[in-house]
Order: structure tokens, then C-alpha cells, then sequence
């Protein structure tokens, strides 16, 4: 019995991955390493997880156009950095300013949790600072940083995110604080 569950879960996770990969092919949307669903939520998880790879993808690229299919009309950011406008044009700023700094950012998902209508997204960030930040230049070091997002998801889209970076790493590694 044990081996036929597993079995039928891997079919499962192959099925949603080739039906996303199907129904948008023109996407290439970041693979989590790792998905946990709750018992028995396997169909329903299916847009979430859509959701949650397209906002990945948008962290991974900059591309506005994942941003955009991610996130709803009325997104909002539970946790919004001070300074940062809310909706898609604080998320599309944050981009542009890591981007500034951080030109090759990516960001891979270790791993993905849904429940009913929430995601929790584990993060890792890389790249390498070969822009600017502040006053600083980049000297081509390595960056990497991880982050936890929970997004509650309605219609195939983001409409509440909370999220919480390890900024103290980021900055550390930019050489704005010292270690």
C-alpha cells in the first residue's frame, strides 16, 4: 500500500509539472526542489503552485510579465518594506533596485508547502554584485540569501503576500555592515 501511495504521488507531481509546462509553454517557470501538499489537496494545489512558480520566475528573470501573471489586481504586501510603493510597482522597484546591484540574480526554490489557498515559499537567492548599491561598486563577489514568503492565492493569483529576507546576510555580503 505504502509503495502504491508513493507511486501514485509521483505520478501526481509529474502530471502537474507536465501540464504546466504544457498549458504554458512559452514560460519557463523555476522547478521547486521539494512540494508538500496536504492530503487529498492535490488538484486544488495545482494553481497555487502555478502562482507561487511564476512569482519565482519573476525573482529569477525581472521579467515583468511574470510579475504580472503572478500577482493580482489588488496584490498587497502584508509585510511592505518601509519606502516601498505597495501592489505590482513596489515588487517591479524591489526588482529593479536588486537588480541594480545584483544584475544575474536568481532565485531557486528549496522548498514549496501548500495549503488550501496559502504557499510558503523557501527561497535562496544568488548572484554575483557586479552593479551598485548606495555608494558602493560591485566587485564581482558572490551573494547569496534566503528568504520565506507565505502567499495566499484566489483565481490562480497572489493576492496577499508576507515575507521575511535574511537582509542582514545581503548587506553583509554588499559590504554595507560588517561582519
Amino acid at each position: 500500500m505504502m509503495l502504491s501511495q508513493s507511486f501514485a504521488r509521483s505520478l501526481w507531481l509529474v502530471t502537474v509539472f507536465a501540464a504546466g509546462a504544457v498549458a504554458f509553454a512559452e514560460e519557463t517557470l523555476p522547478t521547486p526542489r521539494s512540494i508538500i501538499l496536504a492530503t487529498g489537496q492535490e488538484q486544488a494545489a495545482q494553481p497555487v503552485i502555478l502562482a507561487a512558480r511564476r512569482y519565482a520566475a519573476f525573482w529569477n528573470t525581472g521579467e515583468e510579465r511574470y510579475a504580472e501573471a503572478a500577482l493580482a489586481k489588488n496584490f498587497v504586501d502584508r509585510t511592505l518594506p518601509s519606502g516601498r510603493p505597495q501592489g505590482l510597482r513596489g515588487v517591479l522597484e524591489a526588482s529593479k533596485n536588486f537588480r541594480a546591484a545584483i544584475p544575474d540574480l536568481r532565485a531557486e526554490i528549496e522548498e514549496l508547502l501548500v495549503v488550501n489557498d496559502r504557499a510558503v515559499v523557501r527561497y535562496n537567492f544568488m548572484g554575483h554584485f557586479t552593479g551598485s548599491f548606495k555608494d558602493l561598486k560591485g566587485d564581482g563577489r558572490e551573494i547569496s540569501f534566503r528568504a520565506v514568503d507565505i502567499y495566499r492565492v484566489q483565481n490562480g493569483q497572489i493576492s496577499d503576500n508576507w515575507h521575511l529576507e535574511d537582509n542582514l546576510s545581503l548587506m553583509q555580503q554588499l559590504g554595507v555592515v560588517k561582519p
